[in-house]
């Protein structure tokens, strides 16, 4: 569903102010006292409001069906709490908020019982709440009602520019303190020196509040004055970091549009591109799936394999159906219809394939995973990091370019004339007989 900038911003505006409150409600229940737990010094949980403007562009239209929103809901949040954790950590080197007491949990940034929450909340506000806000932004003067949500985004921004100001003088200092702790000629100085820099990193108020609600922040061993003494083996792609998700997306990629094409020409009788970009046999849908089922099964890897299995077909089923919503709302195309098979939610996923992914999660996360990670951390360094790199800017390249080609053969379809040297530029670059070959399967809307 296509939704203005003023919708978006009060959405996020309305849902992050929601979500700060929960939080509050929550921390006053278990620890007897008002806390602010958002990020921000606010009263706003932007993550909430990030997560409910995902649910509502990929999942409202399956308002009636409460048990497919509460699913695509559980997914598309937990996903982005994952990701949000990960990041956060990997900033403070420490986490904000620790689910490892809680029974299925993913590196202690999810668990099962709160992303069931997350899910069911979803559903409530996406029935219940959100309609009554529609109805709020149809008698707010659109005017007076622009005014206000840029005046609160702007709030938004300048508190997050205050607080990322903290976060990135904390990050300067880190680099001092790591060469305090290079040096070595007198340790007990150096710590000393370490804690009065960091002392000063942030603000006081903001500090103090950002211990308050988050314990696991607290300065001292393991919290965010933490110098990290041992260097890590220097091993290309150690972990499952940057480089090592990057290079299984281009991997990922390769071999989805590859699987693809023998798929077509067995169950079609003929060969067909699966190809999401004009340039090389990549499917960007694979690579990304790929990725994200490494960063996220990485950690629950020695889980039960049903646990594994439920978890990828949920996952999997999410991650398409959002990724065909996508491409209709960007592109104006259904580069895939499953209307036909049984057991479909939309045509845009169906439950044999749901089962593939759950498959394809585990197989991966046993064998596939392990066999490719031993053998991208033997690539040298020097060489891996560049070609990375130049991948990773071929391939933006490559997805832009295969944007703006596919808007304007959705363009040409509708009869719509080329206006300007660059629309002439690609009607005769990427004339329809090629984006045809290239996109067989596309159905424009």
């Amino acid at each position: 569903m296509m939704y203005s900038w003023y919708e978006l911003g009060s959405f996020l505006l309305i849902y992050s102010f929601i979500g700060w409150l929960g939080e509050i409600i929550f921390a006053a229940i278990d620890k007897k006292k008002f806390l602010n737990r958002g990020f921000l010094n606010g009263p706003v949980c932007p993550i909430y409001g990030f997560s409910m403007i995902l649910v509502l562009i990929f999942f409202r239209s399956l308002a009636d069906n409460p048990l497919f929103l509460f699913l695509g809901s559980f997914a598309v949040t937990t996903v982005l709490e994952y990701l949000t954790g990960a990041v956060m950590e990997k900033i403070f080197k420490r986490k904000w908020w620790d689910y490892s007491g809680y029974s299925h949990n993913i590196g202690g940034y999810v668990c099962l019982s709160f992303s069931t929450v997350w899910g069911i909340g979803s559903v409530v506000l996406v029935r219940f709440v959100q309609p009554f806000i529609d109805f709020l932004l149809l008698i707010v003067p659109g005017i007076l009602g622009k005014i206000v949500v840029l005046a609160l985004l702007a709030l938004l921004v300048i508190d997050f520019g205050v607080t990322l100001g903290a976060v990135l003088k904390v990050k300067y200092q880190s680099k001092r303190l790591r060469e305090i702790s290079k040096s070595m000629v007198d340790l007990a100085e150096g710590m000393q020196e370490i804690s009065v820099m960091l002392g000063g990193a942030i603000s006081g108020p903001i500090q103090k509040r950002m211990v308050k609600a988050y314990p696991n922040l607290k300065a001292g061993e393991g919290g965010i004055a933490t110098v990290v003494m041992a260097e890590k083996a220097k091993v290309f792609a150690a972990g499952c970091g940057f480089y090592k998700l990057t290079l299984i997306f281009f991997i990922g990629a390769f071999l989805g549009d590859i699987v693809e094409t023998i798929f077509c020409r067995f169950t079609m009788g003929r060969w067909m591109s699966r190809s999401s970009v004009i340039y090389g046999s990549f499917s960007i849908v694979w690579g990304l799936a790929l990725a994200l089922a490494s960063m996220l099964l990485y950690r629950i890897k020695e889980k039960d394999d049903r646990y594994i299995f439920v978890f990828g077909t949920i996952l999997g089923g999410a991650y398409e159906y959002a990724c065909s919503v996508f491409t209709e709302i960007a592109f104006g195309t259904v580069f895939w219809d499953y209307s036909k098979l049984p057991f479909n939610l939309g045509g845009r996923i169906n439950l044999l394939y749901c089962f593939f992914w759950g498959i394809a999660a585990l197989f991966w996360i046993k064998f596939g995973y392990p066999f490719l990670s031993k053998w991208i951390e033997k690539i040298p360094s020097k060489l891996g990091k560049p070609v990375t790199i130049l991948l990773t800017v071929f391939m933006c390249a490559n997805m832009l370019i295969s944007a703006v080609a596919l808007g304007r053969y959705t363009d040409r379809v509708e009869g719509e004339q080329p206006e300007g040297a660059v629309e002439h530029f690609l009607d005769e670059v990427y004339p329809d007989d090629l984006m045809k070959r290239i996109y067989p399967n596309a159905i424009m809307k």
